[in-house]
This record gives structure tokens, C-alpha cells and sequence, in this order.
């Protein structure tokens, strides 16, 4: 099985910040988040980001503006119209019909854009939409457990990320490979 982190791998950005920038494109008021979002962000990106955190912030203004919007779903589409450009050019050349997209991005957002790349399989960021909270955070070692779990006698060949948060990952898979803009080289 080929298993594939989604931003920054096959993603050419965060889709975390370009959902939000979209939102702030249409309600300026969400300004107001711009701080404890850069917040949220370099933390992540920097692997000081828990699963605890990230379930955490997942009441309050954010889940507020969020039930706020008629309809999530059609959010999701019309941001994936505007934004499924930003597939690399390079997922479509490592392709094949046993990938797997694992990802801390949020699963309803996966589930949109895997469909539209006919990915039958991803795994990520666990949220109950009619509560509006994070049910799990797929991250760091959380996406070992995830994986263990959906497909507990499936072996790993090769595996694809832009990060070193991965590292867990990156231990239970025969082939490692690092993502950088639209070049892959192997590590593992």
C-alpha cells in the first residue's frame, strides 16, 4: 500500500489556511482569529501541537462561527472548486489503486477532494459535524494508532510526507520518501 500525508505532500499548501483565508474573504469579522490561528499554525508546524490542543480548541468562536454557516457541506465543495489546482502534478505521476491519503486535515474536507481524485481510502482528523467538535486528532503518533486500526494487516510500501512529524509513520514503512515543493527523494 502507498500511504500519503495530504498538505504540503500532495497539496501543494495547508489546507487549514486556505479554508480560512477563503472564510475571511467572505466575513472580514474573522480578523478577530487571525492571531490565536498563527498561533495554532506555527505550533503545528513545529510539532508542538498535541492532540489534546487540537480537541480542545474545538469548542468556543471557531465552532460558533462554524455552526453559524447554512451549510458546511456546500462550504467544503465551492472551497475545493476554487481550490483542486493545487494538487500536485506529481501525486498524478505515483498514483495507484491501493493509496491511502492520512492526514491531520479534517476528514469531511478529505472526503470531498478524495472523492473528486477517486481516492477510495484516506484517513484523518476525526469531526462530528451536527456537534461541531474534533473527535480525534490524526497526528504524530495518533496516525499510526488510526492506520493500525482501520487496516491492522496492511503493510506500508512506500510512504510520502513533507514533515518529520511523521516520524512514526515513517518507522512502520518499508520505503520512506520526502516531499519538497515537486521533488521526492527517498530517505528510507
Amino acid at each position: 500500500m502507498n500511504v500519503y500525508d495530504f498538505d504540503n505532500t500532495i497539496y501543494n499548501g495547508e489546507t487549514g489556511v486556505d479554508i480560512f483565508l477563503s472564510f475571511l474573504k467572505k466575513d472580514p469579522s474573522l480578523l478577530l482569529f487571525v492571531p490565536k490561528a498563527i498561533q495554532i499554525i506555527t505550533k503545528y508546524k513545529l510539532g508542538y501541537f498535541s492532540s489534546e490542543e487540537a480537541v480542545s480548541i474545538s469548542s468556543g468562536q471557531i465552532v460558533e462561527y462554524l455552526f453559524s454557516l447554512p451549510d458546511i457541506h456546500a462550504e467544503i465543495r465551492e472551497f475545493w472548486d476554487k481550490h483542486i489546482h493545487k494538487i500536485k502534478p506529481l501525486y498524478f505521476r505515483l498514483r495507484s489503486d491501493d493509496d491511502l491519503i492520512l492526514s491531520a486535515c479534517p476528514e469531511p474536507v478529505l472526503e470531498e477532494v478524495c472523492k473528486r481524485l477517486r481516492i477510495p481510502r484516506y484517513l484523518g482528523t476525526e469531526v462530528d459535524l451536527e456537534e461541531m467538535r474534533i473527535i480525534s486528532f490524526c497526528f504524530k503518533e495518533y496516525k499510526v494508532t488510526s492506520f493500525k486500526q482501520h487496516f491492522p494487516d496492511t503493510r506500508i510500501h512506500n510512504f510520502y510526507t513533507d514533515s518529520f512529524n511523521d516520524k512514526p509513520m515513517m518507522e512502520i514503512s518499508d520505503n520512506v520518501f520526502l516531499v519538497k515543493g515537486n521533488s521526492v527523494t527517498q530517505i528510507k
